[in-house]
């Protein structure tokens, strides 16, 4: 594994989960986005009059699994800003959004400047990147920042969402209880998240948490959830497919560990929330007997102001 990857992720089963639309494995509508991701959007959009300046121009980084409710909520706060929708997944995921984009003739929406616009915008184009509960299943998280600090202007806003360290603690003390692998990759810690932004080219980054616990009424209930918002990423997981008895074992071991005192055989389960902002910093100029910038950077040093 690579030093500048996670060292708990398989970049292959990452790759096939980005590749896999929203709700195609739970039973629900391919491309529905996961009632968390739609829950932690609502939360992170109320943090969004934290924000100096309104954008002129947004971007949404894989809304499909980030939540299209959550991109509503933010369009609705801009309504005059144009908001730009990427979709990385795959191309039924891109094919997908552009149905759920297309609107019919007599949208008042269609026939304004402000239309929504699919596919990568121009770097340097937008003052906000919003990027919902995407991080933790990246493989190369650097290499993302990397993306996004491209696409939006000097000075602009990068908010995020992922998942923390702390989350399905419940379910990992059962997985360690019975001597199996763990069932998720390791989480990234908050304060990691904010050297990377800082090595990405971000500037005074802010991060903070929060812990949500959901409720389940049995165990076919909570692993139908856990299946629509990720896959166990961890190199050492399960090399084969488990059989009836192991699934009974991890039902009854559910019922057992994950029971909530004093109820009536509800199951509980911990996510932690990271919610990240930071500020797209004005290129540097390496010192040196000679220098090359390019012509991005410099027009940004140029339009920033002077200190």
């Amino acid at each position: 594994m690579p030093e500048h990857l996670p060292p708990t992720i398989d970049p292959i089963a990452a790759a096939r989960w980005h590749a896999l639309l929203p709700g195609a494995a739970t039973g629900q509508a391919a491309g529905e986005s996961p009632w968390l991701h739609e829950e932690v959007a609502r939360r992170m959009q109320e943090r969004l009059p934290w924000l100096v300046q309104k954008p002129v121009a947004w971007c949404d980084w894989d809304p499909l699994r980030g939540g299209l409710q959550g991109h509503a909520l933010v369009a609705a706060q801009y309504p005059q800003a144009i908001s730009h929708w990427v979709e990385t997944s795959s191309p039924q995921g891109q094919a997908r959004l552009q149905a759920h984009l297309a609107r019919p003739w007599w949208s008042r929406s269609r026939w304004t400047g402000q239309a929504a616009r699919l596919g990568l915008p121009e770097a340097g184009s937008v003052q906000l990147l919003w990027a919902n509960m995407a991080l933790h299943m990246a493989a190369d998280p650097r290499a993302l920042m990397q993306q996004w600090q491209r696409a939006l202007a000097v000075g602009g806003y990068l908010m995020f969402s992922c998942l923390g360290p702390d989350t399905l603690r419940e379910l990992r003390a059962l997985y360690a209880q019975q001597g199996w692998p763990a069932p998720s990759h390791s989480f990234t810690d908050m304060h990691d998240w904010g050297d990377m932004l800082l090595q990405a080219g971000f500037a005074e980054p802010v991060m903070d948490m929060e812990r949500i616990t959901l409720t389940f009424a049995s165990p076919e209930r909570l692993l139908q959830e856990l299946r629509g918002l990720g896959r166990n990423l961890q190199p050492q997981r399960f090399a084969g497919l488990r059989g009836r008895g192991w699934l009974q074992r991890l039902h009854q071991g559910l019922r057992q560990q994950l029971v909530t005192p004093g109820s009536d055989g509800t199951l509980v389960l911990t996510f932690e929330i990271v919610y990240g902002h930071a500020i797209k910093a004005a290129p540097r100029v390496p010192v040196g007997d000679e220098s090359t910038v390019s012509l991005q950077d410099m027009r940004a040093m140029l339009r920033a102001p002077r200190a």
